[in-house]
């Protein structure tokens, strides 16, 4: 498919199936947040992979946004590593791993699976429970998996200011 088709036909996926995402998939999903640029090129993305029943039930504590899914990636930065914008010490971290998360967002859809980006959470207990350092600042969980047959685009999927009213 080619890149706009997959940005139009990728959604947000609220209901995933009970089956495990397979390791050549998830390691491919990494590589595209490997591949992510980041400023200055310090890659400073961290993500843990959730898949573990233990782990996931540490995911509910945090949000009530996994919908089912047997796989979450929890995507942070070292902002220990990532660059600071020498006018203002502005840390480019929130940016880079939102990259990050993007990219491995459309990879998902690209391989033929789901994913749902999730920023509502409580981040002092996300920090808690997943014993992230001090230095560890969490950005998304992503569940990323097989999509149910329940699942669909919500009502404003397709809703989209014109490119005139995005220009500044």
């Amino acid at each position: 498919m080619d890149f706009l088709s997959l940005a139009a036909e990728r959604y947000s996926v609220r209901a995933f199936t009970d089956q495990q995402v397979e390791d050549k998939t998830l390691n491919l999903i990494l590589k595209a947040g490997q591949l992510a640029p980041t400023a200055h090129n310090n890659q400073p993305q961290r993500i843990k992979v959730i898949t573990l029943e233990a782990e996931l039930a540490k995911v509910d504590e945090c949000t009530p946004c996994r919908f089912g899914s047997s796989c979450v990636l929890l995507i942070c930065y070292d902002e220990s590593e990532s660059w600071k914008r020498t006018f203002d010490g502005k840390d480019s971290g929130f940016v880079d791993a939102s990259i990050v998360t993007t990219h491995m967002m459309m990879a998902t859809a690209d391989l033929g699976l789901g994913s749902c980006w999730v920023m509502f959470f409580d981040s002092a207990k996300t920090k808690e429970q997943f014993a992230l350092g001090d230095n560890i600042v969490p950005v998304a969980f992503l569940p990323v998996g097989y999509i149910s047959d329940t699942a669909a685009p919500s009502a404003s999927h397709s809703k989209r200011n014109s490119i005139e009213d995005m220009l500044i």
